[in-house]
């Protein structure tokens, strides 16, 4: 499975911005798949995820209510609609997959960099 993520770029506080997560290869072997983020000097935080088959998602506090995860079986793309950003949103915004039989996400897009400021 391979991931290429987009969407990344400035943004000002309040604002919103849709990532995108492009999947090939090996689509039916998806379980789920999630966004991660990365701020300097933080650990990497699981933001949402979705299952692939059934559309069900979840989300982490810090974004529930601002962030929309959805997917297009069709495209095989994953989104993340952001809203009412704040600076502290400013971080490096990962996709990764996870496979039917793993409890681990195994596949990583390549990160797009978003950044919120005025």
């Amino acid at each position: 499975v391979q991931l290429q993520a987009s969407g990344g770029g400035l943004v000002q506080p309040g604002g919103s911005l849709r990532l995108s997560c492009a999947a090939s290869g090996n689509i039916f072997s998806i379980n789920a798949m999630g966004w991660f983020r990365q701020a300097p000097g933080k650990e990497r935080e699981l933001l949402s995820a979705i299952r692939w088959r059934s559309g069900n998602t979840d989300y982490a506090d810090s974004v529930k209510g601002r962030f929309t995860i959805s997917r297009d079986n069709a495209k095989n793309t994953m989104y993340l609609q952001m809203s009412s950003l704040k600076a502290e949103d400013t971080a490096v915004y990962y996709c990764a997959g996870q496979i039917w039989g793993r409890s681990n996400y195994d596949y990583w897009g390549q990160g797009t960099l978003v950044t919120v400021s005025s």
